[in-house]
């Protein structure tokens, strides 16, 4: 029995008990089941008569009385206990809790996904890099939590569009193509422009298919200069994220925003909504009605627009492509963007607190860390990739909230010990494979399956840990954290570890026939690299079979 099935099984019996008139609640559509503190107490434990006691007009304690009683009735489980004011305290017979492990090899790469947020309809931002340079540390967290999430606002349900804001437009883009100039005809970087070695690669890339840009005046250069490096810088930048293992499903321009008319027509939009007003020839949204501090300026005096204005009619471009929820992960540098880009939201007519979510996440710093020859002045993520491994990385990157800065020590990070997290989690699935294969070898199938073999204590923990699964997923889509999919996996190669110690999948000896428990301890070993195998993917990262 799953713990999904278990709370069915809670809400059938309060929807017998309100048909029976027994009492007389509003059942909520899931009732929640966790595991109690003590194992002692049960395999799993529910407060759902604290939660509906009082509506129905009985103690908790009633009610969790009445409840246990048809409860206990329920095939596959043993006892229900009550606990404190009203705690149901709930333990399942042998072969109900040991029929989770077969249930989740059949699920196989499902298992764990949930439909908590089917219906929503999320467009994921992050990164969103400038386009003049290569990525490096300050993106890296951002490129493994986002793509964390997405995956498992996908796993719940939700349906997700990932997407990199191209900052293509603006002076920083000439000064980039400036750059470039100076570096192919041998002058020095220009004023505020852009060192690093691979403006010259980028002059060498841009020239090998250009060769007529070389000839010509700096003032006719700049443009096509500005257009190819531009290019040309994105194609590595895209190369270093598939590296990283992220990928997205939108780039979106920009440059694209102004030369269609999307920054006029956000104004316009604006405007009619009632928030837009004019003073001393320069156009206003008044964002103090929504909890901005300072009203924001969409057009100078000069007919210029703001970087304001591009962010508004970005706002309205996601609005437009059916977009429900807009989802924005920034820097630490960017706490003044929340109140403005929610906003922004409102002014667009948006609930600010439904339609847009902004993200913060803290710097994090690499002891050992070097600035990269290649760049000159940053450290590259291309370097910490080849340094630390993309795996080793992105799992210690999603393995903390977003707002807690991160110090990470490569040196930890490449042990193969169990101090290194990574390590760990991806020994405890390249071992359970390695016990597969070696069961197979020794003439064990998984034609039998008897639940009610697996009776050791290990057991009797490694399942219930693996039923946490799908709740852990959902919990970590619901408030944006993958680290609870880190912590989790911890735990189950932990229980992982400690079953394989205590029992074994084949024969002891010549003696020992292979027998049905070698079989059914055979699926409970798939059910364990099954669930590291699934979280490890939500993370991003990989679930070797040999280490």
């Amino acid at each position: 029995m799953t713990p999904e099935e278990l709370s069915a099984a809670i809400s059938a019996c309060l929807i017998e008990a309100v048909a029976a008139g027994d009492i007389s609640v509003e059942v909520p559509e899931t009732v929640r089941v966790d595991r109690p503190k003590s194992r002692e107490h049960g395999d799993w434990a529910t407060n759902i008569a604290l939660q509906l006691g009082k509506n129905a007009g009985m103690a908790p304690r009633d009610f969790a009385q009445l409840l246990a009683r048809r409860l206990a009735e329920v095939p596959g489980v043993d006892a229900v206990d009550i606990a404190g004011p009203g705690f149901l305290n709930i333990t399942l017979e042998a072969g109900a809790a040991g029929e989770l492990a077969r249930s989740i090899v059949d699920a196989g790469a499902a298992y764990g996904h949930n439909q908590a947020l089917a219906g929503h309809v999320v467009n994921m931002e992050f990164v969103s890099a400038n386009p003049t340079g290569p990525l490096h540390i300050g993106h890296t967290r951002w490129a493994a939590l986002g793509d964390a999430i997405s995956r498992v606002l996908r796993a719940s349900g939700a349906t997700v569009t990932t997407e990199y804001y191209i900052n293509d437009a603006g002076n920083q883009m000439n000064v980039f193509a400036r750059s470039v100039y100076n570096r192919i005809h041998g002058l020095p970087v220009p004023e505020g422009g852009y060192p690093g070695e691979y403006i010259k690669e980028l002059g060498d890339v841009v020239l090998a298919e250009n060769p007529e840009l070389g000839k010509l005046e700096e003032a006719e250069a700049i443009p096509a200069l500005r257009e190819a490096s531009y290019k040309a810088q994105l194609v590595d930048i895209k190369a270093t994220l598939a590296d990283f293992g992220v990928t997205f499903d939108v780039f979106f321009s920009e440059t694209a925003l102004h030369e269609g008319g999307a920054v006029a027509d956000a104004v316009a939009r604006l405007r009619e909504q009632g928030h837009i007003f004019d003073q001393e020839g320069a156009v206003w949204l008044r964002t103090t009605d929504f909890g901005d501090d300072k009203d924001r300026v969409l057009i100078r005096a000069n007919g210029e627009p703001t970087y304001f204005a591009a962010d508004a009619a970005y706002y309205l471009s996601k609005k437009d492509r059916g977009f429900e929820e807009k989802i924005y992960l920034l820097g630490a540098d960017h706490h003044g963007y929340v109140n403005r880009l929610k906003a922004i939201a409102a002014c667009a007519g948006d609930d600010k607190e439904k339609n847009i979510e902004v993200l913060i996440g803290q710097l994090i710093s690499v002891n050992g860390a070097k600035l990269s020859k290649r760049a000159g002045n940053i450290i590259e993520l291309r370097d910490l990739i080849n340094w630390i491994g993309a795996d080793a990385l992105r799992y210690s990157l999603a393995r903390f909230p977003a707002d807690s800065p991160i110090a990470l020590d490569p040196e930890q990070l490449r042990k193969n010990t169990n101090d290194n997290p990574v390590f760990y989690v991806q020994y405890a699935h390249a071992r359970s494979a390695a016990a597969a294969r070696n069961a197979v070898a020794k003439g064990i199938t998984r034609d039998d399956f008897d639940a009610t073999l697996l009776t050791d204590p290990t057991e009797n923990e490694l399942l219930a840990v693996l039923g946490q699964f799908p709740s852990v997923v959902a919990g970590a889509a619901e408030f944006r954290e993958p680290h609870r999919i880190a912590r989790y996996l911890e735990q189950v190669a932990g229980a992982y570890h400690s079953w394989y110690a205590a029992t074994r999948i084949t024969p002891v000896g010549e003696d020992e026939a292979i027998s049905a428990v070698h079989s059914t301890r055979l699926w409970l070993n798939d059910a364990a690299t099954t669930v590291l195998a699934n979280g490890l993917e939500l993370l991003g990262v990989s679930a070797p079979e040999r280490m």
